[in-house]
């Protein structure tokens, strides 16, 4: 069930319902999501499954300090140091992002050519009149 604030009046027509909606994205991504609000002066690379019970599920997630010697001296990772890469977690840049986008490569990712399904729908649905034809 979604979501709402008590009281609130919900504006939206019959077949909008509440009750069989799901969230779209994976643990791991909300874990490397909180990590980055609560570490916001480091990069999140990735994360991996560690454990779970019955209630939780637990996750490691990598974090880089930008600002150290050895990371931006290291040619392998000092690509992170980039102001671009502030809080890729947020953007859906890291591993478990990316497939909760549906971003990858073969014939099962052909709804997200073009960055993203939104993308591929309007590029698929947009009548393109060039002037000279």
């Amino acid at each position: 069930k979604q979501w709402y604030q008590r009281r609130v009046v919900i504006t939206a027509g019959k077949t909008s319902g509440v009750n069989q909606l799901k969230f779209q994205r994976s643990i791991q991504s909300v874990a490397e999501e909180r990590v980055g609000k609560a570490c916001g002066g480091l990069r999140v690379l990735n994360s991996y499954w560690v454990g779970q019970d019955a209630v939780y599920k637990y996750y490691e997630v990598i974090c880089i300090d930008p600002n150290h010697k050895a990371v931006r001296r290291d040619p392998r990772i000092n690509w992170i140091c980039g102001a671009v890469h502030k809080h890729r977690e947020m953007r859906g840049l890291t591993s478990a992002g990316k497939k909760n986008r549906g971003l990858g490569k073969g014939h099962r990712y052909t709804k997200v050519i073009g960055s993203s399904r939104r993308a591929n729908w309007k590029r698929k649905n947009t009548l393109s009149l060039p002037r000279y034809r």
